[in-house]
């Protein structure tokens, strides 16, 4: 099953390196990383995805971040009390149907955002779902590279 993490960190050099070192030593493998500064400079907010974990083990990784000392805040988010999005960029062939090309992008929100003899850049934001759905769509036409930010959520009606 996959989680998101979100934790609420002191911006201070060691602080990502100190969340990392507890999964990698425990052997937890991060999916997706996603880390930048909060409204306040001070604090900063990493966004860590965690796959093939059961609830005990989630709940254990909880609690263990909770103990790092530059750790202020940390929740379990779920689809019920957060929104989650990446962004993704896809570079398709340039040979390929234009028009079916638009009509796929216009489904999802997407945007093309770079044109080049050789191949189109498509730039999409959305959740995990979609995101496999826009692959498997674009794969007949001739993906040549995917680039994901990693996620972000934030949490629905509550602050962290």
């Amino acid at each position: 099953m996959q989680h998101t993490i979100s934790v609420l960190v002191k911006n201070e050099a060691g602080a990502l390196s100190r969340m990392i070192n507890l999964f990698s030593a425990r052997g937890y493998n991060i999916e997706s990383l996603t880390v930048s500064t909060t409204i306040d400079t001070k604090y900063a907010r990493a966004t860590i995805v965690v796959t093939h974990c059961d609830d005990a083990v989630v709940e254990q990784i909880l609690k263990q971040l909770h103990k790092l000392i530059p750790v202020i805040k940390v929740s379990d988010l779920t689809p019920d009390n957060s929104i989650t999005r990446e962004l993704v960029f896809i570079k398709v062939d340039a040979k390929s149907e234009v028009e079916a090309l638009l009509k796929i992008a216009a489904e999802f929100g997407a945007k093309i955002i770079n044109v080049s003899p050789k191949t189109y850049t498509i730039q999409a934001v959305c959740n995990e779902e979609q995101l496999k759905s826009l692959i498997e769509l674009l794969r007949p036409i001739g993906i040549k590279d995917v680039v994901r930010s990693g996620a972000v959520s934030i949490l629905l009606n509550n602050v962290l």
